[in-house]
Protein backbone atom coordinates (compact mmCIF):
# COMPACT_ATOMS: atom_id res chain seq x y z
CA UNK A 1 0.00 0.00 0.00
CA UNK A 2 0.88 3.52 -0.64
CA UNK A 3 1.89 5.87 2.52
CA UNK A 4 0.49 8.62 3.85
CA UNK A 5 -2.65 7.97 1.20
CA UNK A 6 -4.87 7.09 4.41
CA UNK A 7 -7.01 8.89 6.06
CA UNK A 8 -6.37 9.70 10.08
CA UNK A 9 -8.76 7.44 12.60
CA UNK A 10 -9.19 8.82 15.74
CA UNK A 11 -11.58 7.35 18.61
CA UNK A 12 -15.10 9.31 18.39
CA UNK A 13 -18.37 8.85 20.09
CA UNK A 14 -21.65 9.01 18.40
CA UNK A 15 -24.47 10.04 20.12
CA UNK A 16 -28.19 9.19 19.10
CA UNK A 17 -30.97 11.57 19.06
CA UNK A 18 -32.84 8.75 21.93
CA UNK A 19 -29.81 9.21 24.20
CA UNK A 20 -27.28 6.44 23.42
CA UNK A 21 -24.09 6.50 22.29
CA UNK A 22 -21.70 4.20 20.76
CA UNK A 23 -17.35 4.29 20.79
CA UNK A 24 -16.20 3.70 17.38
CA UNK A 25 -13.44 5.07 15.42
CA UNK A 26 -13.38 7.23 12.43
CA UNK A 27 -12.10 9.95 10.76
CA UNK A 28 -14.17 12.91 12.06
CA UNK A 29 -15.08 13.42 16.05
CA UNK A 30 -18.52 13.62 18.45
CA UNK A 31 -21.01 12.39 15.80
CA UNK A 32 -24.90 13.05 16.10
CA UNK A 33 -27.44 10.96 14.50
CA UNK A 34 -31.06 11.06 14.48
CA UNK A 35 -32.00 7.22 14.40
CA UNK A 36 -29.79 4.06 15.79
CA UNK A 37 -30.42 0.49 16.32
CA UNK A 38 -31.54 1.35 20.26
CA UNK A 39 -34.71 3.51 18.56
CA UNK A 40 -35.16 1.99 15.03
CA UNK A 41 -38.40 0.77 14.48
CA UNK A 42 -36.88 -2.78 12.89
CA UNK A 43 -34.85 -3.39 15.74
CA UNK A 44 -37.16 -2.32 18.29
CA UNK A 45 -40.14 -3.82 17.05
CA UNK A 46 -42.04 -0.90 17.47
CA UNK A 47 -44.40 1.16 15.04
CA UNK A 48 -44.01 4.24 15.17
CA UNK A 49 -43.74 7.48 13.31
CA UNK A 50 -40.39 9.27 13.74
CA UNK A 51 -40.48 12.61 12.87
CA UNK A 52 -42.71 12.35 9.76
CA UNK A 53 -45.65 15.33 10.94
CA UNK A 54 -44.13 18.40 9.15
CA UNK A 55 -42.29 16.66 5.80
CA UNK A 56 -45.51 16.25 4.04
CA UNK A 57 -46.80 19.54 4.97
CA UNK A 58 -43.25 21.33 3.85
CA UNK A 59 -43.27 19.21 0.58
CA UNK A 60 -46.83 20.76 -0.13
CA UNK A 61 -45.91 24.09 0.78
CA UNK A 62 -42.55 24.47 -1.39
CA UNK A 63 -44.31 22.40 -4.15
CA UNK A 64 -47.96 22.96 -3.86
CA UNK A 65 -49.91 20.95 -6.49
CA UNK A 66 -48.54 22.06 -10.21
CA UNK A 67 -51.30 22.44 -12.78
CA UNK A 68 -50.63 19.32 -15.64
CA UNK A 69 -48.85 20.83 -18.18
CA UNK A 70 -50.46 20.34 -21.84
CA UNK A 71 -49.12 17.90 -24.08
CA UNK A 72 -48.29 18.96 -27.88
CA UNK A 73 -50.08 16.76 -30.18
CA UNK A 74 -48.31 14.66 -32.55
CA UNK A 75 -48.43 15.24 -35.88
CA UNK A 76 -49.04 12.31 -37.99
Amino acid sequence: MKADIHPDYKETTIHCACGASYRTSSTRRDLKVGICASCHPFFTGEQKFVDTAGRIEKFSKRYGTAPLRATKAVKA
